[in-house]
């Protein structure tokens, strides 16, 4: 059972912080590990990617075997059912129409010293998604990591999956199809990303890597940052119910394990104003985990990683939301607007009763791929612009450099940068006396 706090109980403050800092994390440091993958596939290229291949996924392939053909991946499109690639389609074109509309404009003006500013946005030109493969296989993530891309306007899209035993989800391959992945290969684990970073034997490098995986995948993100841009390093999942009593319990109680069924790590929350409410969207948790082809990891998640909180009126709940600072939340009250404004930090909303997390998983149409571990005080969910950059633009006539150089020498004199104050000041035009 999850634990039970109420706003009303002197312990809250101590017993709320202690749940805010539980590790959810394996306990496994694999960052020793990662770095030897990491270094080797540097030094050695396609070699160990191959031979760690062999290793972790017991599958071997060579430099001819490793990428995708399109007839391969035509095939297995066909082999899948077509109510789901209709409904990989269906959701293909709604992420795509949200994120279309999230494309920066590029400014420039004249201000009123005549200089010229302003700012242009490009892609980067390559970008690199991880899919998880075999059967822990997320063809959802394909679409929501490659299509942002593709909208953005990368000219190349390079997916990295494993086979583990050869085993392969032919959706995965279907989705990234229908997202318009230019080049698969068939590697995962750390030495995928390393070999996207670093280019290994026909894979050439890429500028940006993103998309889910394990620790060792999460780490080889972190540690081949600044080699390459990334999406986030992304912990275990968790959504927050904020809910009053007039919903249905058992509503509120799927919605909750919708993402305590990921992970033992996962994490939910239910915040109300109803006791009997509380009471009764426990119970029905428990009757669905024993229901629940994933009971084991809906219930470990549940048991050690959840939480019910009693506030004595809505009004309480949203500092909490704040704190928690959760990647998903559900606002199931009468008023979801008036309950948003006054909150912050989410790396997603769903407002009122009929919009469950699942929706935004799947075909609502922004990214799933959200902050996790209270990041989403400061982070994003995934959009066009991790895939643009931003570079400023800035110019100078006569006239402007006149208006502006002076201050700008003056602050290079200050810093001890007497060439950066002379680039200015030759331009100028001497003052008559």
């Amino acid at each position: 059972m999850a634990r039970r706090l109420n706003t009303t109980d002197a312990s809250f403050d101590r017993d709320f912080a202690a749940f805010l800092a539980l590790d959810r994390d394996d306990g496994v440091d694999v960052a020793g590990s990662v770095a030897a993958i990491v270094a080797t596939v540097r030094a050695d290229g396609f070699s160990s990617v191959r031979d760690y291949t062999k290793t972790f996924d017991n599958f071997d392939v060579d430099e001819a075997g490793v990428r995708v053909g399109a007839d391969e991946v035509d095939r297995m499109r066909a082999a899948c059912d077509p109510d789901d690639i209709a409904a990989l389609e269906f959701a293909a074109e709604r992420i795509r129409a949200y994120h279309e509309k999230q494309t920066p404009q590029d400014m420039r003006y004249k201000d009123e010293t005549g200089v010229t500013l302003g700012w242009r946005w490009t892609a980067v030109d390559a970008a690199g998604l991880y899919a998880p493969g075999g059967r822990a296989a997320y063809p959802s993530s394909v679409l929501m990591n490659a299509i942002p891309a593709q909208v953005a306007g990368v000219k190349r899209l390079v997916m990295t999956t494993p086979t583990p035993n050869g085993e392969v989800n032919p959706l995965v391959f279907a989705a990234a199809r229908i997202a318009g992945v230019d080049e698969i290969y068939r590697i995962g684990g750390a030495q995928a990303i390393a070999a996207l970073a670093y280019g290994a034997g026909p894979i050439a490098p890429v500028d940006v890597i993103v998309g889910p995986g394990n620790a060792y995948v999460a780490e080889a993100k972190r540690q081949v940052f600044g080699r390459v841009g990334i999406d986030s390093v992304a912990g275990p999942s968790e959504i927050l119910v904020v809910a009053d009593g007039d919903n249905d319990p058992a509503w509120i109680a799927a919605d909750l394990l919708s993402q305590a069924e990921h992970d033992p790590s996962s994490q939910s929350v239910l915040i109300t104003d109803d006791a009997a409410f509380a009471d009764a969207v426990s119970a029905a948790v428990d009757a669905q985990i024993k229901t629940s082809p994933r009971a084991d990891i809906a219930g470990a998640a549940w048991r050690d990683n959840s939480a019910i909180i009693v506030v004595r009126d809505l009004d309480e709940a949203a500092p909490l939301v704040d704190a928690v600072a959760p990647e998903h939340l559900e606002l199931a009250v009468a008023d979801p607007d008036g309950l948003l404004a006054k909150i912050r930090h989410a790396g997603a909303v769903f407002l009122g009763r009929y919009t469950p997390e699942a929706t935004g998983d799947y075909v609502a149409g922004p990214d799933h791929v959200l902050p996790t571990a209270r990041a989403a005080r400061y982070a994003s969910g995934l959009s066009v612009l991790d895939f643009m950059k931003r570079t400023s633009i800035i110019g100078c006539d006569e006239t402007a450099l006149a208006a502006i150089g002076p201050a700008a020498a003056r602050l290079a004199d200050a810093e001890g940068l007497p060439s950066h104050a002379q680039s200015i000041r030759i331009r100028l035009k001497p003052v008559d006396k």
